[in-house]
């Protein structure tokens, strides 16, 4: 990297900044649900892809494709869902609609979709422990990932509030499906029912744009028993990666709000998953420390992380639009890797809507809001 110049954010500060990933968001709220299911999409071809597994109780498919030693070399698209184990069945619905469009691995009578996932654990937080994503959910993502302003959806804003009985507004109190696209943050998709230290966890999502113009992003779902808060002020851990301007409108909170805020009891499982990508030329093993050292980030922004009750999954892909890098430039490939996931979790709990039992955190800290006056 050029020494003394930094990063700057893509043009949506999201994964979809790499060129030829589409992401979409499905969720179900009401009804005994709250959950849902975020389908991110490769470009033509499919991307390069590895993972690296740390937490202790994972929920995963197709991650054993991943290993370098092994034949697929590409993936046609990563779910990331709620429903515990249950959530898997999400990516059948994926595979259905990749394979109706003839895009997944050639074999003999057709093709079949590479689609590795991985799930958090959010049972019963809707009041129905297996109100739970299913495949017409994850092809309600697949679909909005492909929706016409898919890479231009607004982000929503920061500032939230605890929603009404039933949500009748998210998607309604039968629980419909209400879908997202691109680079929405928040209680959208897989971090719908997500919860991080006590506060509401969610969706985010950041990325980098380096000094020669390669592009690395991350998409992080923060569903973790481990704080995000920094303990010596109750900042948000993460933000401390932040790029210039990206949480200038936060401050540390006022004391008397840090010194009040305890927690209830956290749930006993849990998982932070995500994806980290970048448009330079990798191969399965380098996609693999991609991933690897991204889960550097994840544990700069979550205290304690990779713990016996979770499982902290992040899968590394690489869409190959950009040459190889050289070793000094896939140094800096992997520095900004961790930078951007470390963003992408703080972005997903500033970005999440508070709910009884699980508060924002400008909800809980309101005066972490920088004045506008």
């Amino acid at each position: 990297m050029v020494p003394g110049v930094l990063p700057r954010a893509g043009a949506t500060n999201s994964l979809v900044d790499v060129a030829g990933l589409r992401v979409g968001h499905a969720r179900r709220v009401g009804g005994g649900f709250r959950t849902g299911t975020t389908v991110v999409l490769a470009p033509a071809g499919g991307a390069v892809a590895g993972v690296d597994v740390r937490g202790a109780a994972p929920g995963t498919r197709e991650t054993e494709l991943l290993d370098p030693r092994n034949l697929v070399e590409r993936v046609h698209a990563v779910v990331l869902s709620g429903g515990s184990a249950f959530g898997l069945g999400a990516a059948c619905g994926v595979m259905s609609r990749l394979a109706d469009a003839g895009v997944g691995f050639p074999v003999e009578g057709g093709v079949v979709p590479i689609v590795p996932a991985a799930v958090i654990f959010d049972l019963g937080r809707g009041g129905a422990f297996r109100a739970v994503p299913d495949a017409a959910l994850g092809a309600a993502a697949y679909d909005a990932a492909l929706g016409p302003h898919a890479a231009a959806s607004p982000v929503p804003s920061p500032r939230r509030t605890p929603a009404p009985d039933g949500e009748a507004a998210a998607g309604g109190g039968d629980g419909a499906v209400a879908c997202h696209a691109g680079p929405a943050r928040g209680s959208v998709g897989a971090g719908t029912g997500a919860m991080a230290g006590g506060l509401a966890g969610g969706t985010g999502t950041a990325s980098a744009v380096l000094p020669d113009g390669t592009t690395v992003a991350a998409l992080a779902v923060v569903n973790a028993v481990g704080s995000v808060l920094d303990h010596r002020d109750a900042t948000l851990a993460g933000a401390a990666y932040g790029l210039p301007g990206e949480f200038d409108h936060l401050v540390p909170p006022a004391p008397e709000e840090a010194a009040a805020w305890e927690p209830a009891d956290a749930p006993s499982f849990n998982t932070t998953i995500g994806v980290v990508a970048t448009d330079r030329t990798l191969t399965k093993a380098q996609c693999g420390k991609l991933a690897a050292v991204a889960h550097d980030g994840l544990a700069r922004a979550i205290r304690p992380a990779h713990t016996m009750t979770d499982g902290d999954t992040i899968f590394g892909l690489a869409t190959c639009a950009r040459p190889a890098p050289g070793q000094d430039t896939f140094q800096d490939v992997l520095a900004a890797a961790a930078d951007v996931f470390s963003r992408a979790v703080a972005q997903a709990v500033l970005a999440a809507t508070g709910r009884a039992g699980a508060p924002a955190y400008l909800d809980v800290f309101p005066s972490a809001l920088r004045s506008r006056a």
